[in-house]
């Protein structure tokens, strides 16, 4: 088993952080505490050093160009991937070693992550399977923070009914928090 890949995010949405950790540590990664602002990270990336650098370009400022190369100089082997989940212009994104939009699909982002600091040996991505139509209501409902039993109630099935989903959502998707549920049914336009 290879080791796990120190990865920093630096994001102020603690709702993308804990759905990006959720998704990302099943996949080789290592979260380190999130950073929520460009002064953050310029004071705590020297005693952090992590692999790789995963943030949001808008929280850098108009000078988002200049912090990407003042962070690369104090630490010139780490990669620099842009978080995005809004308009960000082209041009503003050429600083970047890769982009990670929140849209893409979990083993898409993460064999981007690996294939930053060329890891040849990422984990497989997790078999795909496809949820049917009444797992993506389930699936839609959780994302919309409803327990099991307003679903229940909601879609007029059993609680254990709903459970069993539930299960078969973890299973499929490799998800097991509610946050992380709620970003991959963002991602997936679910919500």
């Amino acid at each position: 088993m290879s080791r796990l890949i120190s990865l920093q995010i630096v994001e102020s949405s603690e709702i993308i952080v804990e759905g990006l950790k959720a998704i990302l540590e099943g996949e080789g990664f290592n979260i380190l505490a999130p950073m929520s602002s460009a002064a953050m990270l310029r004071d705590r990336l020297p005693q952090v050093a992590p692999d790789i650098l995963l943030v949001n370009p808008t929280l850098l400022g108009p000078q988002a160009a200049e912090m990407v190369a003042e962070l690369q100089s104090m630490r010139p082997q780490m990669p620099i991937a842009a978080l995005v989940y809004e308009y960000v212009p082209a041009e503003e994104l050429q600083a970047y070693g890769g982009v990670v939009d929140i849209r893409m699909p979990r083993n898409k982002a993460a064999a981007l992550l690996h294939g930053l600091i060329g890891d040849a040996t990422a984990a497989e991505p997790l078999e795909n399977y496809e949820l049917s139509a009444r797992e993506m209501d389930v699936l839609t409902l959780i994302a919309q923070g409803l327990s099991s039993k307003e679903i229940a109630d909601r879609l007029c099935i059993s609680i254990h009914t709903v459970n069993s989903h539930r299960k078969n959502i973890t299973r499929k998707t490799g998800i097991k928090s509610v946050a992380g549920l709620a970003v991959y049914a963002m991602l997936h336009n679910l919500s």
